[in-house]
This record gives structure tokens, C-alpha cells and sequence, in this order.
């Protein structure tokens, strides 16, 4: 179990960049508007991405080279296709993220200090990007796991704690009568988004890898398969469970006011204001703590993940050494690109970031059967024969395959005929 425990890491960061918007915002709307019935839907998702997301730390565990190693063995096109998507959604997703954490704060600010009204949105997005960016470049992988542990720590217990309360003064809601089923048209959209980032993109498999390969390299300990994907599931176990107490609030709290919902961190600051509403001003802090928690996680995760990712993606179209750049320049000058941009977003087109990040969602939503593709014909064709999965990983992994093409072509379906 010792041995178990301190490979725990990178899974750590997984579930960081994980509970994030798609927990917070999608699974408490869902909570919301559906009460508990969404949980289907939401295990659905879990289920059919976990193959693919597990072959990251698989692959890098068994053939001790992350996967983009793997892309570059499979095809030069697969290694440029993580590239765009990647590319695609670093900069905007940097900047929503960043947003709804600084919303968080300012109604924590406007209500314990009434005079910090001047404190902009925009100001504290600088502030918040200022601070993940001297965590990542002067403390570095280290001192990043470490604070992980920390915050996804604060964040399960304080989650935890306000469903606990919330039933307490609740009932367990089923679906609204007056709502329409979610399998039903007027909700596809929704169904969706929820399903697409839920519990995280198939594309973060490479983020991952490359978090294992860290975690080795900081550690100078060799960790073997069977303690890397122990690592992963516990990520991901805690990634759904997370998922589901926002879910929990949501039918628990905000049941029957789906009509007055609002979007992104206008809705935050009305779930912990219907929160207060419902079970006292003393909860602010408990609620607030989860959500801020929640989202300044994922946005310290996700401004290293990106740039990690876009340094090797760029080392393996260039083909050059992975281990060439020792003192990391290329993946500072990533994390430095995506701060500032994000930043420039934050500033200059706050009022078009809802279009931005769909249009984001949309990449990754699309793409994820085929990035499920690729991670399946690297572990089934390049990782060592030990560690390629067996027939009934093989007949999973094509089933799920199939499912998240059939939904891609849905969404297609839906959206242009």
C-alpha cells in the first residue's frame, strides 16, 4: 500500500483538470434541471472514455515514453491531429476557466468586503493567471503535485460537506414534472455538452503520460504498470464522484429554477447565492470554498498541461530528442504564450468567449472517437506485449469506440440536417 501511495501523482493532476467547469457548472445544471436522472448519462460517459483516457499511463508506464512517443511511431497525422486540437482549445479554455475562478472570488470579496467593488473581474483574472504562473515556473512539477494534493483535498471535503447539509434540509428529487426528458430534442443540446466534457476529454490521455513520465523523472523511481494505472483509477474514481456530489447540489438546491438559470460565472455566483438562500448565510463559505476550490484547480492544472503537451507535440513533428531540452524552455515558453493570450482574451473579448468555447467544446467533442482510435492503435500496436490489453479491453474499448461515433454522428445530424 506504501508503494501504491507514492505513486499517486499524476492521477492527482488528472482529476485537477477534470473537475473544473464541466463538474461545477455542466453536472450542477444537470442536477438542476433533471434532478438524479442524469446520473445515467453521467456513468454512461465514464464508462465509454475510461479505455482510452487509462492508455495514456499505460502506455508510459509499460514503454517508458509518454504518447506522444506513440503518435509519432503511429503516423506523423496523428501526432499533428493532438496538435490542433490542443492548439485549438489551450487558449480560450485558459481564459473561461480563469474567468468563472475570478467571478468566484469577487462575490466572496463584495461579500465579506463591501469596499473591494472597484476589484474588476479582469484584475483578478491577472492576479489568479500571476499566481499559477510562479507556481509553474519557480516551483515547478513538484511543487504542482504537491499543491494538488493539497486543494483536491480542501475541495472533496468541502464538496462533501455541503451535500451532507443540503440533505439534511432536502428531499432527493427525481426529473421535474414540467421538464422535458433528457433524452428528448429540446434537451440534445445540453445532453451534449454534458457527455462531451464529462468526466474530461479524451485528448487529456496525453497530458497524462506525460504527468507520469514527470512524476518518474522528479521521484528517480521507475513505477511499474500495475501502480501507474492504480494511480489513474483513483483519479478518475474521484473525478466521477465529484461529479456526482455537483450533481447532488444541483437536484438538492437548485431544483425547479431551470428557467432562471444563467450561463458560465453568472451561474456560480447564483448557485452559492441559492445556496445561501436556502440553508443560511453561515453556508457561504462552505459552498464557496468547493467552488473556488473547484475551479482555481483545474486552471493551475490546465496552464501546465497545455503547455507540456504543446512542447512535446512540437519536439515530435520536429523529431527532435525528448530529452534534449533539459531545462524545460519549450514547455516555459508554452506556459508563458498560453498566460499571456488567455489574458489578451480575458481583456479584449470577454463579451464573445461563450461562441469561443463552444466552438472549443465542439473541436474536442468531435474529435474524441477518433483520438479514441488512435490511443487504441498505440497500446494495441506499440506498447509491450505485457501491457497490450486483453480481448475483453479489446471488445470494450471498440464497443466504446462505436458508441461515441454514434453520438459524434448524432451531434452532426442534430446540428446541420
Amino acid at each position: 500500500m506504501r508503494t501504491m501511495l507514492q505513486a499517486i501523482g499524476p492521477g492527482i493532476l488528472l482529476a485537477g483538470a477534470a473537475i473544473g467547469a464541466s463538474h461545477l457548472i455542466q453536472s450542477t445544471r444537470a442536477g438542476a434541471g433533471f434532478g438524479f436522472g442524469m446520473l445515467a448519462v453521467l456513468l454512461v460517459a465514464c464508462i465509454t472514455k475510461y479505455p482510452f483516457l487509462e492508455f495514456g499511463p499505460r502506455y508510459a508506464a509499460s514503454a517508458h515514453e509518454d504518447l506522444v512517443e506513440g503518435y509519432r511511431r503511429l503516423g506523423k497525422w496523428a501526432v499533428w491531429l493532438c496538435a490542433i486540437v490542443n492548439f485549438g482549445s489551450m487558449f480560450i479554455i485558459m481564459a473561461a476557466l480563469t474567468v468563472v475562478s475570478a467571478a468566484i472570488a469577487q462575490y466572496l470579496l463584495g461579500v465579506y468586503f463591501p469596499d473591494s467593488g472597484s476589484i474588476t473581474p479582469q484584475t483578478l483574472s491577472a492576479i489568479i493567471i500571476a499566481v499559477c504562473l510562479l507556481i509553474l515556473l519557480l516551483g515547478k512539477y513538484r511543487t504542482l503535485e504537491c499543491t494538488m494534493k493539497i486543494v483536491m483535498t480542501v475541495l472533496l471535503l468541502s464538496t462533501l460537506a455541503a451535500v451532507v447539509i443540503a440533505l439534511t434540509k432536502s428531499s432527493p428529487r427525481t426529473i421535474p414534472d414540467d421538464t422535458p426528458p433528457w433524452w428528448g430534442s429540446a434537451n440534445f443540446a445540453f445532453l451534449l455538452a454534458f457527455m462531451g466534457w464529462m468526466p474530461i476529454p479524451i485528448d487529456s490521455a496525453v497530458w497524462n503520460s506525460i504527468w507520469v513520465q514527470e512524476h518518474q523523472r522528479i521521484h528517480q523511481r521507475q513505477a511499474n504498470l500495475r501502480e501507474a494505472i492504480f494511480d489513474f483509477r483513483f483519479g478518475y474514481i474521484l473525478a466521477g464522484g465529484v461529479a456526482v456530489l455537483f450533481l447532488a447540489l444541483g437536484a438538492l438546491v437548485m431544483h425547479g429554477r431551470v428557467d432562471e438559470l444563467k450561463d458560465g460565472a453568472g451561474f456560480v455566483q447564483q448557485l452559492i447565492g441559492t445556496y445561501a438562500d436556502t440553508l443560511g448565510r453561515w453556508s457561504i463559505p462552505l459552498i464557496a470554498i468547493a467552488a473556488l476550490t473547484t475551479m482555481l484547480s483545474t486552471t493551475l492544472v490546465v496552464l501546465d498541461a497545455f503547455p507540456r503537451a504543446m512542447h512535446r507535440l512540437t519536439q515530435a513533428i520536429r523529431d527532435t530528442d525528448p530529452h534534449e531540452d533539459t531545462k524545460q524552455r519549450g514547455y516555459a515558453f508554452w506556459v508563458i504564450v498560453q498566460a499571456l493570450i488567455a489574458m489578451g482574451i480575458i481583456l479584449f473579448s470577454l463579451k464573445s468567449m461563450k461562441t469561443m468555447v463552444d466552438l472549443a467544446t465542439t473541436l474536442s467533442f468531435l474529435t474524441a472517437p477518433i483520438l479514441a482510435l488512435i490511443n487504441y492503435l498505440v497500446i494495441t500496436r506499440h506498447a509491450p506485449e505485457n501491457a497490450r490489453p486483453g480481448l475483453a479491453m479489446r471488445v470494450y474499448s471498440i464497443a466504446s469506440i462505436v458508441f461515441l461515433s454514434a453520438f459524434s454522428a448524432a451531434y452532426l445530424l442534430w446540428r446541420f440536417v
